[in-house]
């Protein structure tokens, strides 16, 4: 009585993993010679506007909100954190363009500016910025 023979398959995977490793050597030799390509941006004019100063709000390190605002020529003036919303917001409708700076100290808690950054988006203020010294 003469037993089949089960056939056993099996893929022989050696070819496959030397095609890839070939073709991982010459991605890795030609990768330093391919070039980044470079965009070139068109340049324009002078703009027929100046940019709109920004309205500048500082944080002092005491915990002290100081208003700024450049466009009106205005000077400083101090105003409560509970208020501050309500001020941006009127000087907000009187120029829509305007943007919205936070100048902090730097010993000032990171919270705190973002705390002023959410009552400020609350009153619908869309550019805020944050204001920086360049490092020397």
């Amino acid at each position: 009585m003469a037993r089949a023979r089960k056939q056993i398959a099996q893929i022989n995977v050696v070819p496959m993993i030397d095609v890839m490793l070939v073709l991982l050597v010459i991605f890795m030799v030609t990768a330093p010679f391919i070039n980044p390509a470079q965009v070139e941006l068109p340049s324009v004019g002078k703009t027929s506007q100046p940019p709109a100063q920004p309205l500048e709000i500082v944080i002092r390190e005491s915990g002290e909100y100081v208003l700024r605002n450049r466009a009106a020529g205005d000077a400083e003036r101090v105003v409560a954190k509970s208020a501050l919303a309500a001020e941006v917001a009127a000087l907000h409708r009187a120029l829509p363009d305007q943007p919205v700076v936070i100048a902090a100290d730097k010993n000032v808690r990171y919270e705190e500016v973002m705390s002023t950054m959410t009552v400020l988006q609350n009153a619908q203020i869309t550019r805020i910025g944050l204001l920086v010294r360049p490092a020397p």
